[in-house]
């Protein structure tokens, strides 16, 4: 290569390397943004103390009940006729009146029986339980008067004896008056079966209203137990029929309030239990209930389905706090809490469950603030960021995850 080639080459480099990079800019990186504040992102809320009840949830259906028969469990003699065959009659209206006056009088010779026994169990008791008191404060002085030599064993032994004698005796006497009570109320079940839908007065009362299509009162006539008294045909009054569990039907009771559901018709309502079969479906071992349904329940047919719930076990100034906020491992529950910006490990134990929520036994006080969400990401001892409510995406209103920093 000639010389003045090589010299024009060298020149050409030179320039080449003088010039700025591509684009203009500077080639030094951009400062990196300040660390955020550290802590795992939590939400928290204060625990309060509140009302609890137990949900049990059961599938029924609505059906319609257009006839109604009017029942007497008794052969009594009808004293008045009030209406005929084909009339139209209102809920609550005396059909007809029956010499019941015997069987009147029994029951109420029954409920103050029965009201006298109970008593009596609660006085015995009352009685008992303060005999024993002062004789297990003797037993115990005299242990300590033994201690300093003041009392002798035989002194001691005495005491216990007559304490096991008095307790023997509260068992045995408190086991009759229980028998006493139980054959009483016994007898009112009976006769309140009996006086199911009379009154105090003898008359025989319409349960609902509409038509009477029979009626089997003569006034001087008997009526018979083993026939309806009155088939009264009502407009098409529609109900909801459910089948529960032996577990489940102690707790419930004419006149209860329970939730429903149905969906076919998009609606919720209140509706009050009417009755609580006690003898069990032989074949489902399940026990019917009915409930009514309020006049202002539209769009219902019957067949429909409809999900019942029922509030049992009711706990008052509860500790309750959201059920999600609890967390599992093996058969321990436990949740965290804030404490001076960390996360705090506490162990609960859980009661009763509600919509959404849970009853706590132990473990936790009202004030605490309590992890709702980000609680999975903690251990004992996390430092934490409380962050505000996170919105229908899962962010915090700052925009920040409730979750572990990365």
């Amino acid at each position: 290569m000639k010389p003045k080639s090589i010299a024009a080459l060298l020149t050409a480099l030179l320039l080449l390397l003088s010039l700025p990079a591509c684009g203009g800019g500077s080639d030094e990186a951009p400062p990196q943004e300040e660390a955020s504040a550290s802590g795992i992102a939590v939400q928290v809320e204060e625990i309060t103390s509140g009302g609890i009840a137990a949900e049990n949830t059961v599938s029924g259906q609505i059906v319609v009940e257009e006839q109604t028969p009017v029942m007497v469990a008794a052969n009594a003699k009808c004293t008045a006729v009030h209406f005929e065959t084909g009339d139209e009659v209102t809920a609550g209206d005396a059909l007809c009146t029956l010499d019941l006056s015997s069987t009147l009088s029994s029951y109420s010779a029954a409920s103050i029986s029965y009201r006298s026994s109970v008593q009596s169990y609660n006085d015995q008791a009352a009685v008992f339980e303060k005999q024993i008191a002062l004789l297990e404060k003797n037993v115990s002085d005299l242990k300590e008067l033994f201690e300093i030599g003041a009392s002798s064993q035989v002194e001691i032994d005495q005491a216990e004896l007559q304490l096991q004698t008095t307790l023997v005796q509260r068992d045995s006497t408190l086991s009759q008056l229980e028998a006493g009570m139980q054959n009483a109320l016994s007898n009112v079940e009976q006769l309140n079966t009996v006086l199911e839908n009379v009154d105090a007065r003898g008359n025989v009362i319409a349960p609902v209203s509409g038509v009477l299509t029979v009626f089997n009162a003569v006034e001087g006539g008997f009526i018979s137990s083993a026939s309806p008294v009155a088939v009264i045909d009502g407009v098409a009054q529609l109900k909801i029929s459910v089948q529960v569990s032996e577990a489940l039907v102690p707790k419930l009771s004419a006149g209860d309030t329970a939730s429903v559901t149905v969906s076919a018709a998009e609606q919720n309502f209140d509706a009050v239990i009417r009755s609580v079969d006690q003898t069990a479906n032989p074949q489902t071992r399940l026990y019917a209930v009915t409930l009514a349904i309020p006049a202002d329940a539209a769009g219902l047919l019957a067949g429909m389905f409809a999900d019942v719930t029922f509030h049992t076990d009711v706990s008052e100034n509860a500790i309750v706090i959201p059920t999600q906020a609890i967390l599992t491992r093996g058969e321990t529950q436990y949740v965290f809490l804030v404490e001076n910006n960390a996360a705090k490990y506490v162990e609960v134990t859980a009661g009763l469950t509600g919509n959404g929520v849970t009853e706590i036994l132990s473990g936790l006080t009202a004030g605490q603030q309590l992890v709702t969400v980000g609680q999975a990401y903690l251990n004992d001892g996390d430092p934490v960021r409380i962050v505000s409510s996170p919105d229908a995406a899962g962010n915090t209103e700052s925009g920040e995850a409730a979750g572990p920093e990365g």
